[in-house]
């Protein structure tokens, strides 16, 4: 991943430079600007992923500044650098526009997070806006994952092709409906889309739910019944949990899909229907074949072009977008505010194995958005189950941090004495900080005095 582009307009050219050395090393290159018309400009050039804005510069205020900023940049997210006294005006700037504001003196890991969730959230925003105005639900695939952005591609070539039968492999909760959907929104532009559950019926009604049936078919058959297969015409029929089938019925289905011809029970002629069949499975329909409860014929007949749903744990890095969308979706479902995820909760959550897939993610979140509407999620309000995997871990990590962070700054403050020829005042001022602050840091760090 590419390092972060900061913006810094500050007069301070110590701050600037002393940010410049420390944030280097958590992937944040700085670049300054001392004036306000100079940031402008700069941020016009530079592009930059985020600007800190310091309230008081030399030719105008950080308020007159933030518009301008915002009228090149509505998106850009902009920090408000504030002293003590003027936390009422970062207060005001955030309500201008600002993203947040951080007062000096900086606590270095503060900022640190603080850049890194704000440019991160944005990101965010801007992929959900990018994939809301996608037309089709092809697009409605979330994740930017190398296996999400092939299995899109994968389904406009199918949409776009002559085919008439698909198969939709994949666990549980992987979204395979959603796939089947895509498929037929690219070929079609107004037709039916039709679905049932071959699980969800008893044997004795799936054959007159799909093919129809006449009155006085059977017992019970007290009026003629349309089949899922004439209202599908012209469009797509979905059969979901294919592997579910009554191995009866399977050669019934075998014979429609090879002529596009069916006859309702009862019926005394034979009726055509064009319809785009679209079959999905959580099982190994192979095996299933081998063990004499799938027809072969039919598997082979599906299986022309099987398209495969990935589980969550092999596109990890999609979770954080799956979170945030979800959240949006289901806080307008429930008129609630939506919930906010911190970096800590989102780290926890891409280590989990998400055994549900998707939809064990989905129902996380909503569990999250009825329980704490709004508010900011911290590792220790996350399911014990999403937290017992990755304790050991997350000690592990946040005492690897902590020590790169002394070995950071025992090496910045080494430099900046060799600079100075030992003299802490001066090392002090460089590094932005009170000769009281670096003494104290020293004795932290176990440096000599």
């Amino acid at each position: 991943m590419s390092n972060l582009n900061v913006l810094v307009i500050d007069d301070e050219r110590n701050l600037v430079r002393s940010l410049r050395f420390s944030l280097q090393d958590h992937g944040i290159d700085i670049t300054g600007a001392y004036t306000g018309t100079e940031g402008v400009e700069r941020s016009k050039a530079e592009q930059p992923d985020l600007v800190l804005l310091d309230l008081g510069l030399p030719d105008m205020s950080g308020l007159d500044v933030l518009p301008l900023l915002k009228a090149n940049h509505p998106d850009m997210p902009i920090l408000m650098i504030s002293a003590h006294g003027d936390t009422r005006a970062a207060v005001k700037a955030v309500k201008g526009g600002a993203l947040d504001y951080i007062t000096k003196p900086f606590d270095q890991d503060e900022l640190v997070m603080l850049i890194k969730r704000s440019t991160e959230n944005t990101r965010m925003a801007r992929e959900l806006a990018f994939l809301r105005q996608q037309q089709g639900s092809t697009r409605t695939l979330v994740g930017n994952s190398g296996l999400m952005q092939q299995l899109r591609q994968m389904l406009e070539q199918i949409g776009r092709s002559s085919g008439r039968t698909f198969l939709v492999n994949g666990p549980s909760g992987t979204g395979k409906a959603l796939i089947a959907r895509g498929i037929h929104d690219v070929r079609f532009k107004d037709a039916p889309f039709i679905e049932i559950n071959c699980a969800a019926l008893p044997e004795q009604l799936i054959e007159a739910e799909l093919f129809g049936a006449e009155r006085g078919a059977y017992t019970g058959a007290n009026q003629r019944r349309t089949g899922l297969i004439d209202l599908a015409d012209g469009g797509t029929l979905f059969l979901d949990e294919i592997g579910e089938l009554p191995l009866p019925l399977q050669s019934k289905l075998l014979s429609f899909l090879e002529n596009r011809t069916y006859r309702p029970i009862g019926g005394g002629r034979e009726r055509k229907a064009d319809v785009l069949v679209i079959a999905a499975t959580n099982r190994d329909l192979k095996a299933e074949v081998d063990a004499g409860n799938f027809r072969a014929d039919l598997y082979f007949r599906l299986n022309v072009l099987p398209v495969q749903a990935p589980s969550l744990n092999r596109r990890i890095e999609d979770v954080p977008l799956l979170i945030h969308h979800f959240s949006d979706a289901l806080a307008r479902q429930e008129g609630a505010p939506p919930v906010k995820w911190s970096t800590t909760s989102l780290d926890t959550l891409k280590r989990y194995p998400w055994p549900g897939n998707v939809r064990e993610l989905r129902n996380l979140v909503e569990r999250m958005t009825i329980l704490h509407p709004g508010q900011d999620i911290q590792n220790s309000q996350l399911p014990e189950e999403f937290r017992t995997t990755t304790a050991a871990e997350d000690e592990q990590a946040f005492e690897d941090y902590n020590q790169a962070v002394e070995d950071k700054e025992r090496r910045l403050i080494q430099a900046a004495l060799e600079e100075t020829s030992g003299r802490k005042a001066l090392a002090a001022e460089r590094l932005g900080m009170s000769r009281h602050a670096l003494k104290r840091r020293m004795q932290r760090l176990g440096m000599s005095d």
